[in-house]
């Protein structure tokens, strides 16, 4: 920070009349350098900081205090909610109000005493102002007689390090099923496309894609889109989602601890995936958010957690949250503006001024490590505790990334055409079997089977069967191909040899051929049915069963209905 003469240097020359007859200098027919020089040499006596010190009250002294255990400086949003604003004045009004001696709040009284002064500094969330203690006045403030007396050998840190928890419940550890999900969804990509709406599936794509994934949680998908399209895997043109070919073979060869790594690093510099966003009970207006850059609350997250939590331990997220609130709340907002931002609650209130602080800053920080974080490996969690993990660890630089081996499994290949691929067969693999089948299942043994649809599916992409054969024999080895499935590629060798359709009708069936007979041969009756499928039975036409159940019981005929 500033030395004491760079800050009367920088400061309104109004305020230097004033901090001479608090210092006691004597200022007559001086211009502003030399008042500076002798206001500077009075302020850095130990005798005149003394005297200024005493003449504080306890509430002056503890805002004083509470800056010199921060290590000399505080966000002055946070300053002021802590000890009052600050009236800056020109000199008609200074003399007017007098705030030297009838100062509106604690940090008033230290300002126009030259105890604390203002400045700015750049930050990812934009300028911030800044209250501080200037650098060499703090040896000369009498500190030492209070708790403080080793500020200046060990300032206490601004973001006092938590203590672990001993004991936590319902444990939940992390794991990496993020990349499983991901894979599936390029597959899903590769096969269909589907459409994006902003950064989100639309509701039909989504309810198609939801069942073949690990985890039921739409927010979660909506992040693998998110973190699939920083990742430079997915692509996105006219609103329709598809794969980026080559990136996503790249990124499905890797072993499993770098495609981790690559999409936390995808997170960390995301702009397409809004966390804010995507907080439960938080609605963000799309135009009420200018200038929103998601990466500056993130990158203060990777320094909250590297300076304040244990590196190994559990620690209280709710304790995590509150630390951060009272050391450095305006962690995501510019000059820490509180009512520019447009946000509804669940119950459609808008959610400003700093009373919201919990219900949006504190619940985006509780979303990034009970969501993102642990969605990619980086936390475990249980009931109000989360503990980083090794890839967390490594996340924050605190560690190198971990490249633990990998059991690769092979590919269950049935006789009856079911193929069973566990977790541990290579993703890549996994991929170039969802092209050319039709999916059953997801979980630790994702089910496909190898039918006529998935060989017709195969084909549309370009891949016929001499490619399915080879990739069989690949995984197989030295087993032959089930000879079901052998006889079954050698059908489709030349495509389908014949075109039908199925299709999901009502059937109108009678206990003797004499009852069709008069329904057939009745006006009232025939209008409702089509084709004929044999003496007592007849196809009926489209929507059109409860009419005809109606017309039959004017002719007093009785209907049964089944399955309907």
């Amino acid at each position: 920070m500033k030395t004491v003469i760079r800050t009367l240097t920088d400061s309104d020359r109004a305020l230097l009349p004033v901090l001479a007859q608090v210092w006691g200098v004597k200022i007559d027919n001086l211009n502003a350098p030399e008042i500076i020089d002798l206001l500077a040499e009075a302020m850095l006596d130990p005798a005149h900081a003394e005297k200024v010190w005493v003449a504080l009250n306890d509430d002056q002294r503890g805002a004083l205090l509470a800056l010199l255990s921060s290590g000399g400086k505080m966000a002055g949003t946070m300053y002021s909610r802590l000890f009052g604003d600050i009236r800056h004045m020109g000199a008609a009004l200074i003399e007017r109000e007098q705030p030297q001696h009838q100062p509106q709040s604690s940090a008033e009284a230290l300002f126009y005493r030259g105890l604390i002064a203002q400045t700015f500094e750049q930050t990812d969330a934009g300028a911030r102002p800044i209250i501080y203690v200037p650098d060499d006045l703090i040896p000369v403030l009498p500190s030492h007689k209070t708790a403080y007396e080793n500020l200046e050998a060990e300032p206490t840190s601004e973001r006092p390090e938590m203590g672990a928890l001993e004991d936590v419940v319902n444990i939940k550890q992390a794991d990496t099923s993020i990349v499983d999900d991901l894979t599936t969804l390029l597959a899903f990509l590769q096969l269909h496309g589907v459409q994006v709406d902003e950064d989100d599936f639309s509701p039909a794509d989504r309810e198609a894609l939801q069942p073949h994934l690990l985890q039921d949680d739409p927010i979660r998908l909506a992040f693998l889109l998110g973190v699939g399209l920083s990742a430079d895997l997915i692509a996105v043109e006219d609103g329709r989602a598809t794969t980026r070919r080559a990136e996503t073979r790249r990124w499905l060869s890797e072993p499993r601890a770098q495609q981790v790594h690559m999409l936390a690093e995808a997170w960390r510099s995301s702009t397409v995936f809004r966390d804010l966003w995507h907080v439960p009970g938080l609605y963000p207006e799309p135009s009420g958010l200018p200038n929103y850059d998601p990466t500056v609350a993130r990158g203060a997250l990777m320094n909250f957690l590297g300076e304040i939590v244990p590196d190994q331990e559990w620690w209280s997220l709710e304790e995590f949250i509150e630390v951060v609130k009272h050391t450095d709340a305006d962690f995501q907002r510019p000059g820490g503006d509180y009512d520019s931002w447009y946000i509804r609650s669940e119950a459609g209130d808008y959610l400003r001024g700093f009373e919201s602080w919990d219900a949006v800053e504190g619940a985006l920080l509780e979303f990034y490590v009970t969501g993102p974080m642990h969605w990619l490996g980086l936390t475990d969690l249980a009931d109000d505790a989360a503990r980083l993990t090794a890839y967390g660890r490594a996340f924050l630089d605190m560690i190198a990334w971990p490249a633990p081996a990998e059991a690769e499994d092979k590919i269950l290949v049935e006789e009856d055409g079911t193929l069973r691929v566990s977790r541990r067969v290579a993703r890549i693999d996994r991929f170039q079997v969802a092209r050319f089948t039709s999916w059953v299942s997801p979980g630790d043994q994702y089910t496909y089977r190898l039918d006529g649809s998935g060989i017709a599916q195969a084909d549309r992409q370009g891949i016929n069967t001499g490619h399915i054969t080879a990739f069989l024999k690949r995984v197989l080895g030295e087993e032959p191909i089930p000879s079901k499935l052998a006889q079954l590629l050698q059908n489709w060798q030349s495509g389908p040899t014949a075109s039908v359709t199925l299709e999901g009708l009502i059937v109108l069936r009678t206990t003797a051929p004499e009852t069709l007979n008069f329904i057939l041969e009745t006006p009232a009756l025939r209008r409702y049915l089509g084709a004929q499928l044999g003496p007592m039975a007849v196809i009926v036409r489209a929507d059109q069963w409860d009419a005809l159940r109606t017309a039959l019981g004017e002719q007093g005929i009785h209907t049964e209905l089944i399955g309907l």
